[in-house]
């Protein structure tokens, strides 16, 4: 061969390389991870770790596509379309807003939910035991656990008889974790003061609304909106001097007083491991839906300090863990 062929050949042989990367890259089935909230680092990884244990690396034989909304919940459905005429090998829907837009889409494909809420009264399975269809996934309940949480509040503020719960009216699970609080707080002879907030701006005015109705303490409902603005919400709680309770434990970390309910980052990590089992090719009908029965109390004492609070011994004997 003569060199000036062989050169040309090499050339077409380099050029050529990338488009055989590019299709290679392609052959692996995509994965859509999808929130309403913004990307969490440790969930994220807990789901990646889920995957993993299955025999699924991101980029060596996944591909992770990851859509999120920034809390704007109105850009969920369109995202859900989108996803559906392009078409996955499975979706992962990490919230219940998520997991009832992705719903509303009618995809055919594999659904896996991580949500806290019941999925039969979402509408997204037939039962827990034999979800049907093409959705399966990871309830941890927090409908549940509003309760306790009222309770716990009661206990760290046993002086406050006027209580406030702040909920996002555009969650799915708003309506049922109300009517599960109201009734706790019936129970405890506690007066429970509701009010909704959408938007960061709405958020500020709810707290204002909480001063004027004399509430002393506040549970907040959890939502993938005031997860992302936890450092909003715990900073008007330092300002205003209101206790108050969430559900996941970046609360605390973020000058929350205290969070009490399942651990996401394992609920994450269960949600990776059946993505993975389906990418094997088992069947979503087939895999029961998981109750993530973790849960755990955390308890920001330095932020109780600060707010006049002394916890008192048996509530401080029941945390996982207490940031000092």
């Amino acid at each position: 061969m003569r060199r000036r062929d062989f050169i040309t050949l090499l050339g077409g042989a380099a050029a050529a390389w990338p488009l055989v990367a590019r299709a290679q890259q392609a052959a692996l089935p995509v994965v859509a991870y999808f929130r309403a909230g913004s990307l969490d680092p440790h969930l994220v990884e807990a789901f990646r770790q889920g995957l993993s244990s299955m025999g699924f690396q991101e980029s060596r034989n996944v591909t992770i596509d990851y859509r999120y909304v920034e809390s704007q919940y109105d850009r969920l459905r369109a995202i859900a379309d989108d996803l559906t005429r392009r078409g996955v090998a499975a979706i992962y829907a990490g919230d219940n807003a998520t997991a009832v837009a992705v719903k509303a889409a009618s995809p055919t494909f594999p659904v896996v939910f991580r949500i806290g809420g019941d999925p039969v009264a979402l509408g997204l399975v037939a039962s827990l035991s034999h979800p049907s269809r093409n959705f399966t996934g990871v309830s941890f309940l927090a409908t549940a656990t509003e309760a306790i949480r009222l309770q716990m509040l009661h206990e760290a503020v046993p002086d406050a008889r006027v209580v406030g719960l702040l909920v996002n009216p555009a969650n799915p699970n708003a309506k049922p974790d109300t009517a599960e609080a109201q009734k706790a707080a019936r129970e405890l002879g506690l007066d429970l003061q509701v009010v909704g907030a959408s938007s960061n701006q709405e958020i500020e005015q709810a707290f204002a609304t909480f001063i004027q109705k004399g509430v002393r303490a506040l549970s907040i409902n959890g939502d993938a909106l005031f997860t992302t603005r936890r450092q909003q919400i715990a900073a008007l709680m330092i300002r205003h001097a209101i206790p108050a309770i969430y559900t996941v434990r970046d609360f605390p970390d973020a000058g929350g007083l205290m969070s009490y309910g399942a651990s996401t980052v394992d609920a994450d990590r269960l949600g990776g491991v059946y993505v993975g089992r389906i990418l094997k090719g088992e069947k979503p009908a087939d895999l029961p839906v998981q109750q993530s029965v973790k849960v755990e109390l955390v308890i920001n004492l330095t932020i109780a300090k600060v707010l006049g609070l002394n916890p008192p011994p048996t509530l401080l004997a029941r945390a996982d863990e207490v940031i000092e």
